[in-house]
């Protein structure tokens, strides 16, 4: 018996394992997705979508979805995602429940970041020429703002919206062509941020930050309203930021242009796919914030390769936290890189062909909760002891450096 532990679990035991983790997997699908759909025709095709979308065909289309079904034409799926009578948001406040009930984590990251999803032709809901951070450029797309949940337990996307452009807002007609709602105006991504922040916070999802790049940390009034939440932040700004300062307001390029080269801390970010993220840091404390037990901080990342490369934080969060946990924190925001590629290349997240405001939501919805269940079975197949990674030689820090971080002093 312990040699057998010693050379690790036999195949049948492997695949033992892999039979009773697709068995959970049949059974959430059954307890959690199918009583959105009432006829049974409906829950048939919301059982293949998942099925299809899981499976692992090259792409995620109508026509792959229905060869991998043996449907003869993509009409099914097309139903579906069109005509069929579901509700997407209340299939999206499921999945936020399961998970929880799967992952949840009081101590778990909300992460803020949109991707784009490159298009050909206008028609499509909210396409235009807008710029696309997936292709590091101005492209005709749609951009998708997504809010995504990360804990020791794993990462999964947890909310949705689609970003309407002006130029659609202010075309009534062609968004009524689109099927978008005639309430809907125009937002702002910081905006839409915030209500699907708020959607997570009235669920009680357990987290206790949020993080996300300088388009979200850039927006005072997102700060400033997750700050009323008592909700701790660690958000990206850019250079052009104004923050207050020993009494005065200061730009964000100006305060990194004034830094020293003493006084930094050199801190793993996570690991990443060759290994930890070796960045130096320091924090500078800004105009503290009416709770008198918070303080609010600018964490400066510098890059060991190019220290003239600084990336900027406005953090909030209680006075005791200390500079390794809001690293990690900010270190988080990569599990949302990794979420959209796997989404993407897993379970199709953008191989969709439909173009109507309601084929969008739909689409996506399902698509992340094949995402989410892909993560869970992941999860329950992982060993649940694991040999402690081992980790690469940290360089060493300056000696001023490990001076102050003894004391607890910061890069003033």
């Amino acid at each position: 018996m312990e040699a057998r532990q010693e050379q690790g679990p036999a195949p049948g035991d492997v695949a033992l394992e892999t039979v009773r983790a697709w068995t959970l997997w049949l059974t959430e699908v059954a307890r959690w997705l199918l009583p959105h759909f009432a006829r049974r025709e409906a829950q048939h095709r919301a059982w293949a979508s998942i099925r299809g979308l899981l499976s692992p065909a090259e792409r995620k289309n109508g026509w792959q979805l229905a060869e991998v079904n043996g449907d003869p034409t993509p009409y099914g799926v097309q139903h579906l995602l069109g005509r069929a009578r579901w509700d997407a948001d209340a299939v999206r406040d499921d999945l936020r429940a399961y998970l929880v009930k799967s992952m949840g984590d009081p101590h778990a990251v909300l992460v803020l970041d949109e991707t784009g999803f490159l298009k050909k032709g206008q028609q499509s809901v909210g396409v235009a020429r807008q710029y696309s951070g997936t292709a590091g450029r101005v492209e005709n797309c749609q951009i998708g703002v997504f809010l995504a949940y990360a804990s020791v337990h794993g990462h999964a996307l947890l909310d949705r919206a689609l970003y309407l452009p002006q130029v659609w807002t202010e075309d009534r007609a062609r968004c009524a062509h689109a099927g978008v709602p005639a309430e809907q105006r125009f937002a702002t991504k910081p905006h839409l941020a915030r209500h699907m922040l708020q959607r997570a916070f009235e669920a009680d999802v357990p987290a206790t930050w949020v993080t996300g790049d300088s388009v979200y940390g850039d927006d005072r009034r997102l700060r400033v309203w997750l700050e009323e939440q008592d909700h701790a932040y660690v958000l990206a700004v850019s250079g052009k930021e104004y923050v207050w300062r020993a009494g005065r307001q200061h730009q964000v390029k100006s305060v990194l242009a004034a830094l020293g080269t003493e006084g930094w801390e050199r801190l793993s970010a996570g690991d990443g796919t060759k290994g930890p993220r070796w960045y130096d840091w320091c924090w500078l404390p800004l105009a503290a914030p009416w709770q008198s037990d918070w303080g609010r901080w600018l964490l400066v990342r510098r890059s060991l390769s190019d220290p003239a490369a600084l990336t900027a934080y406005v953090v909030f969060a209680p006075r005791a936290t200390t500079l390794a946990t809001v690293v990690q924190v900010a270190g988080s925001r990569w599990t949302m890189e990794r979420s959209f590629e796997e989404a993407k290349g897993d379970v199709g997240l953008d191989h969709y062909e439909v173009r109507s405001w309601t084929g969008w939501y739909r689409h996506i919805t399902l698509a992340m909760w094949a995402y989410a269940l892909l993560t869970v079975l992941r999860a329950v197949q992982r060993p649940t002891q694991e040999a402690p990674k081992k980790m690469s030689p940290q360089p060493a820090p300056s000696s001023l450096a490990t001076f102050k971080a003894t004391r607890g002093l910061r890069c003033d």
